[in-house]
């Protein structure tokens, strides 16, 4: 028996490999975790939530780039090295945005940048300020690849660190989902009866609710923030999981294997996780990959709703709500970018659920 497991599952990923755009979008996916866990290191913008505002350059378009002075902070920070990789720096210092500079004996005079041909105004700094009183180590040209949106904040970082909220939420949404959903869905396939009344009632209740009006009510009830939408988008998807559940446990329950656990005196516990479930995975982990993609567009519609992810904390729906008013002013950029970064990232998932779908088929 354990050959011929070993050898289908083989077999599965055999096929799966075979698949050109399965395989490309799966590692397509690899590489968005990996950046969405690295976010800080690799983010020009390494302060907490990529947060650094320049006023003075906001909205610029792709490739921009500006002079700008680092003024140190005499306060010394205290975060870990580990702090600083997963929650990013804490902002101690400033950053100026400045158009030209002079250094004299005893100051820096620097003129601030202005967009629209204005002129800026002109500071100076004691040159004491800076370490061995040598500013040049804190002047240097900063390039904004994506440029900067409406706040003057670096584009390319947020979508960076944005990528955490919106790959994040599949992982714990679709786990949320699927121990509720196997456990509803085991009991009401495995016993039937009154008990599968009571809990189909309780799906199809569910299911009647529109998704995006039972999240928000659930988000409403746990409060706005980071892991209450996690929670509500997790409570809200397990009945698809359920429902498959149910209908594959019904279908094979009646099988001579069972009958056999049975007969053996095996609980129903046992039955049902040792020699039920691991017969019916296939269907489960196409739904679940679905589940994903689903879980990452109801993350983006709260957000663009207000209720998901609160400022300052980056999130893709919510830098889409933030600019897409920006589209009939000439820089559509500022939305179309985290709209392709959502559109990608789904579609990546998509298309493994399908590749997953046709390796799992045993009757193709």
């Amino acid at each position: 028996m354990s050959n011929q497991s070993d050898s289908l599952t083989q077999l599965a990923l055999q096929k799966f490999k075979k698949n050109f755009w399965g395989v490309f979008s799966f590692w397509l996916i690899v590489l968005i975790g990996l950046i969405s866990i690295f976010a800080y290191t690799l983010s020009p913008d390494n302060s907490k939530n990529a947060n650094q505002m320049h006023l003075s350059i906001h909205s610029k378009s792709p490739g921009f780039k500006v002079m700008l002075l680092r003024v140190p902070s005499e306060e010394v920070s205290q975060q870990s090295m580990m702090s600083k990789l997963f929650f990013g720096t804490s902002n101690l210092e400033s950053e100026i945005p400045i158009s030209n500079h002079e250094i004299s004996e005893s100051e820096i005079y620097y003129t601030e940048y202005a967009s629209d041909g204005l002129i800026g105004e002109t500071k100076s700094l004691p040159l004491n300020h800076f370490p061995n009183s040598d500013p040049k180590p804190f002047l240097y040209e900063k390039t904004f690849v994506f440029g900067t949106d409406k706040y003057g904040r670096d584009l390319l970082s947020r979508i960076l660190v944005g990528s955490r909220i919106s790959f994040f939420i599949g992982f714990v949404a679709v786990f949320i989902s699927l121990i509720i959903g196997i456990a509803m869905g085991s009991l009401a396939g495995y016993y039937g009866g009154k008990v599968d009344a009571i809990i189909m009632w309780i799906i199809n209740v569910t299911w009647s609710i529109p998704t995006l009006l039972l999240v928000i009510a659930i988000t409403l009830a746990l409060g706005k923030g980071f892991w209450q939408v996690f929670i509500a988008v997790g409570l809200t998807m397990w009945v698809e999981v359920a429902r498959v559940v149910r209908g594959q446990i019904i279908s094979v329950k009646q099988m001579q294997y069972v009958t056999a656990a049975r007969a053996l005196g095996f609980n129903d516990f046992r039955i049902i996780t040792k020699h039920i479930l691991p017969n019916i995975m296939a269907p489960i982990i196409v739904i679940s990959a679905a589940n994903f993609a689903a879980a990452i567009l109801i993350e983006s519609g709260l957000s663009f709703l207000g209720i998901g992810a609160q400022p300052p904390m980056a999130s893709w729906g919510a830098m889409i709500k933030d600019h897409y008013n920006y589209i009939i002013l000439g820089k559509p950029y500022l939305a179309l970018i985290p709209g392709l970064c959502i559109m990608i990232l789904v579609m990546a998932f998509m298309l493994v659920g399908n590749a997953l779908r046709d390796a799992l088929d045993v009757k193709a």
